[in-house]
């Protein structure tokens, strides 16, 4: 009986890194159901394609973003008051509309 007792505490105290070493793949795999779905829920499976495309996010408000994707470029553009790159200033002129034809109407305000 003593010699099963040694034989089972042998291997329990070989490796005490192994615990650690396991929590770290569970963390790796949450970490990347996370991420797959943060993608899917945000419709943003555009992002990992290689088509171009245009988005804008929160159209009409102050907030306002146009992300595009040329390649696998990735710019953001804000809308501000004052554009400190160009230092051009601009307005509002009108409004498009796209109907469910395909044809788009401006109009201006």
């Amino acid at each position: 009986m003593r010699r099963r007792r040694s034989i089972i505490r042998r291997g329990e105290d070989s490796d005490p890194m192994s615990v650690v070493s396991n929590l770290f793949d569970v963390a790796m795999v949450f970490a990347v159901a996370l991420m797959v779905a943060l993608v899917s829920r945000y419709n943003m499976t555009e992002m990992f394609s290689k088509e171009d495309f245009t988005m804008v996010k929160n159209p009409g408000k102050e907030n306002m973003e146009i992300i595009t994707k040329e390649g696998e470029k990735i710019n953001r553009y804000t809308p501000s008051e004052e554009q400190n790159s160009s230092g051009n200033k601009g307005k509002r002129v009108g409004v498009a509309y796209e109907l469910e034809n395909g044809d788009i109407i401006y109009v201006p305000e």
